[in-house]
C-alpha cells in the first residue's frame, strides 16, 4: 500500500469522528442548553425562548490578602527567651527566625505551629525554673488559640484553591466516562477530617498528603466549571419555564384530554431530549454539587469562626445551599419549577409522567 493511501486510511475516519461530534449540539454543556430551547420552541408552537444573554451572577474566590489570616507571633522577647533554652524548641524556633522561615507557605506555617506546640509541650516536662515554665506555658495556650488561624490558611488561603474555582475555563464535562470529581471528593473527605481533629487540638493527625491535595487543586478548574453549569442551567431551565407557561396559558394541547398528533411530538421530545439528553447533563452537575462543592462547604462550615466577611459572602452564595441567595437553591428552584410545568403540560392530554 502507498504511504500517502496508508495515510488517508487513517485520517479520513479520525475527521469523521471530529466532524459528527462537531455536529452534535448535545454534545457540550452551552450548545445542548441553545438547542434545547430552540427546539422547545418550535415543537410547542410557541415564539422563540431567548437565549438567556446574562447568567446569574458568580464571583471568584476573594483575593488572597482577604483570604489569609495573620497569625500572631509570640512577643519577640519571649521568643529570644526560649531559643536560649537547652530544649529541642531552641531548634523549632531558630527554624522559624531564619530567612527561610519568615516566608513559610500556608502548609508549612501549619506544619510549625504543630511542631511548636508538641515540642514545647514535651519540654515542659524537663523545666523546674518557674518563671520559664510560666513563660512556656504562656507560648503553648497562645499557639493552641491561634491554631485555628493556620488550619484556615493551609486550606482556604492557599494559591492551588484559585485554579479550581476559576469561572474562566466553561462548563462542567458532558458525557464524561467516569465521575470527574471523584478524587478531589475523596481528598475533601480526608481533609475535613484532618481540619475536624485540629479544630478538636488533635496534634497527632498527619498532613503528610495535603500537599498532594493542593497538587491536585491546582490541576482541575472542576469547581468552577460547576459553577458555571449550575448558572447556565438556571438560566437555561426559567428561559424554557417561560416558554411552557406561554403555551399553559394560551390553546390547549389536547382538547378533552384526547392525546393527538402535536402531543405525540411534545411527548417524544420530552423523553428524548428533556429527559433523554438534559437531564443526565443536570444530575451530573447535581452529583458534582453533592460531592465537590458540598465537601468544601463542610470545610468552610467547620470553620466558620475564622471567615473573613468577604469570604462569608462568597460562601454564601457559592458554597452554601442554605442561604437566600445561594446559588444552589436557585437552581434547584429552577429545576421544580420547569418539572412543574412539563407536567402540567403533558397533563393536558393524560400523558403526566407516571400517571
Amino acid at each position: 500500500m502507498m504511504p500517502g493511501n496508508r495515510l488517508r486510511r487513517w485520517l479520513i475516519p479520525g475527521i469523521l469522528v471530529l466532524f459528527l461530534t462537531g455536529c452534535n449540539p448535545f454534545s457540550e454543556a452551552e450548545p445542548m442548553m441553545d438547542e434545547y430551547l430552540s427546539r422547545l420552541a418550535r415543537v410547542l408552537d410557541t415564539p422563540a425562548a431567548a437565549t438567556p444573554s446574562g447568567l446569574p451572577p458568580a464571583a471568584t474566590l476573594p483575593r488572597r490578602r482577604d483570604r489569609v489570616l495573620e497569625i500572631p507571633e509570640l512577643e519577640l522577647g519571649m521568643l529570644d527567651f526560649l531559643s536560649l533554652y537547652g530544649c529541642e524548641l531552641q531548634y523549632v524556633v531558630g527554624e522559624r527566625n531564619s530567612v527561610m522561615g519568615r516566608v513559610m507557605q500556608p502548609v508549612n506555617q501549619l506544619r510549625y505551629e504543630i511542631r511548636f506546640i508538641q515540642t514545647a509541650e514535651r519540654c515542659l516536662q524537663q523545666i523546674d525554673d518557674d518563671e520559664l515554665r510560666a513563660t512556656l506555658q504562656l507560648a503553648i495556650a497562645s499557639k493552641r488559640q491561634t491554631l485555628p488561624l493556620a488550619v484556615w490558611n493551609a486550606t482556604w488561603g492557599t494559591e492551588e484553591i484559585e485554579k479550581l474555582f476559576t469561572l474562566s475555563k466553561g462548563y462542567y464535562p458532558v458525557m464524561a466516562e467516569q465521575n470527574p470529581v471523584t478524587d478531589l471528593a475523596l481528598d475533601l473527605d480526608q481533609l475535613n477530617e484532618m481540619v475536624k481533629a485540629l479544630n478538636d487540638q488533635q496534634l497527632t493527625v498527619s498532613l503528610s498528603d495535603l500537599g498532594q491535595i493542593h497538587q491536585r487543586w491546582q490541576a482541575q478548574f472542576l469547581a468552577g466549571q460547576v459553577i458555571n453549569s449550575a448558572r447556565l442551567l438556571i438560566a437555561t431551565l426559567n428561559s424554557g419555564t417561560d416558554t411552557l407557561k406561554v403555551r399553559l396559558e394560551g390553546r390547549p394541547l389536547c382538547l378533552n384530554g384526547q392525546p393527538n398528533n402535536q402531543s405525540s411530538i411534545v411527548q417524544s421530545f420530552f423523553f428524548k431530549v428533556y429527559i433523554g439528553e438534559v437531564q443526565p447533563y443536570m444530575s451530573g452537575v447535581s452529583r458534582a454539587r453533592d460531592s465537590l462543592i458540598g465537601g468544601f462547604a463542610r470545610l468552610a462550615e467547620q470553620q466558620q469562626p475564622a471567615m473573613t466577611d468577604k469570604f462569608r459572602s462568597w460562601y454564601s452564595r457559592h458554597l452554601s445551599e442554605d442561604s437566600d441567595d445561594s446559588l444552589w437553591r436557585q437552581l434547584d428552584q429552577a429545576m421544580m419549577r420547569h418539572t412543574r410545568h412539563w407536567q402540567d403540560l403533558l397533563a393536558q392530554c393524560g400523558l403526566r409522567p407516571g400517571e
